[in-house]
């Protein structure tokens, strides 16, 4: 009977997770809203090493305070921390804000959606979870989404033009989240999940020095209140709270799991562009969202046991 009361500690647990990895789509939604709003204060790649370099402090001190020093990371913990680093905050984080430079924040929400289906494959082939046809089927409508996006409604407009290279940029993005929370999986395996996001943080500041280096030789960043404002949000909300958050919620979860409720992050975009930026989506956008999520929610459906998330 306690199983079946919403009360029970498995259903609390469930609850909890789904809380989590909530928070932290809607943490990175209004990432992106000021990814975009704050383009021409801020270079891509200055902006993430920022991001990057506040987190880091931020965990440095919760761990010090907690002691949370384990035994010394073996090989295994290395690769995968150093390749959670470079997918899930340079390249996909740097990626992002490359792209708002050349989108809408609304766009980039609605490519984000393609998410789920990008992570169930690779799931697929790193850790062997099995894709089953509704997954695939799911994996189509989402695709098709995609296009109608970047497309504008208009695949032979898409053929004769190109796409927006910001949509690609996005696109490329996703991809890179998905292995980032596959690898994330592996390393949480032996690891908390403080730890595990607290070091991959750290490790991606010296990664990024270069090309923000590169960067602001070229671009100083126009400083003022509400960019440094703007940039310590940005570093303890979306990077601290929100990784802290997703990665539990993978944990608990499994990748496919936590990335069925990455499609809130389409609307809470959507929501907040529109809000603070005053972008609408226009019929091509709502169109190819619904498709997006539509494909997403449907392959969820052949997520196994504890894997499978709905909202």
């Amino acid at each position: 009977m306690r199983k079946l009361l919403p009360g029970g500690p498995g259903a609390g647990r469930r609850l909890q997770a789904y809380l989590l990895v909530n928070l932290a789509t809607l943490l990175w939604a209004g990432n992106v809203v000021l990814g975009r709003a704050l383009h021409q204060k801020i270079g891509p790649w200055s902006l993430t090493f920022v991001r990057a370099a506040v987190a880091s402090c931020l965990f440095a001190v919760v761990l010090w305070r907690r002691r949370e020093w384990r035994a010394p990371p073996t090989w295994r913990d290395v690769a995968l921390l150093l390749g959670m680093a470079l997918a899930g905050v340079v390249l996909f984080q740097g990626l992002q804000y490359t792209g708002l430079h050349h989108t809408t924040a609304v766009n980039a929400g609605l490519i984000n959606g393609a998410g789920p289906l990008l992570t169930v494959f690779l799931a697929r082939g790193l850790l062997g979870d099995p894709v089953r046809p509704v997954q695939v089927a799911g994996a189509l409508l989402s695709l098709l989404g995609v296009l109608t996006i970047v497309s504008g409604g208009s695949v032979s407009s898409l053929w004769r033009s190109g796409a927006n290279p910001g949509d690609l940029l996005v696109l490329a993005a996703v991809t890179l989240w998905g292995v980032y929370s596959v690898l994330g999986r592996l390393a949480m395996a032996g690891r908390g999940t403080f730890w595990v996001t607290g070091v991959s943080t750290a490790l991606a500041v010296p990664l990024l020095l270069v090309p923000a280096g590169v960067e602001v030789s070229h671009t100083v960043p126009a400083f003022d209140t509400t960019l440094v404002l703007a940039l310590l949000y940005i570093g303890a909300g979306p990077s601290f709270v929100a990784f802290l958050a997703w990665n539990e919620g993978v944990r608990r979860l499994g990748p496919g799991g936590a990335m069925a409720f990455y499609n809130t992050l389409p609307l809470y975009i959507g929501i907040l562009s529109w809000v603070a930026l005053g972008e609408q989506p226009g019929l091509s956008q709502w169109l190819g969202g619904a498709l997006v999520v539509g494909g997403c929610l449907l392959a969820t459906r052949g997520l196994p046991g504890k894997a499978r998330a709905a909202p």
